[in-house]
């Protein structure tokens, strides 16, 4: 019976190691078209009606997700942990009124900063067609990372440390 658990628990981890390879393939296959140009926002409108400005000196995650993507509602927990500990703003892609969004997030307990990109024009300028996408800019807004699909808690951590330095 031993040895029946080891050999699943074998198959179990080397199938998470290949699915782990697999995910973060075809993430930099995706992520190979992106604009991978220095950040030009300067001030955006929130959902909120408050205006963001992107602080100078402080490294940035933005995050592109929609209401209507699974990925994007499996991650968003990782993204509101972020946001309490580093400049993070995300851009929800044709995902409705400011209304909608607010009660998706309501919903949710999410507290995250949200630019409502109605028609996908800022989505179009950084060639964002895959969501989530997210962006890790360094306090020069010179992007370090960027990442197409799911990304845990622990990788948006390590990447944001990475972009404080």
């Amino acid at each position: 019976m031993k040895a029946k658990i080891k050999h699943y628990i074998k198959e179990i981890l080397l199938f998470i190691f290949v699915m782990s390879i697999f995910a973060n393939v075809i993430s930099l296959y995706k992520a190979r078209d992106l604009n991978k140009s220095t950040l030009s926002l300067q001030t955006q409108k929130l959902i909120d009606a408050s205006t963001y400005t992107i602080p100078n000196n402080k490294p940035l995650m933005l995050h592109f997700w929609a209401t209507w993507c699974p990925i994007c509602k499996a991650e968003a927990d990782n993204v509101e942990r972020l946001s309490h500990y580093y400049n993070v703003v995300t851009v929800a892609v044709n995902s409705g009124t400011d209304y909608e969004i607010k009660k998706y997030l309501d919903e949710r307990d999410l507290t995250f900063k949200v630019i409502n990109d109605k028609d996908g024009s800022l989505a179009k300028h950084l060639n964002v067609n895959v969501y989530p996408t997210t962006f890790i800019y360094n306090k020069n807004k010179t992007l370090l990372f960027s990442e197409v699909g799911y990304t845990s808690s622990f990788g948006l951590w390590i990447r944001m440390l990475w972009a404080s330095l």
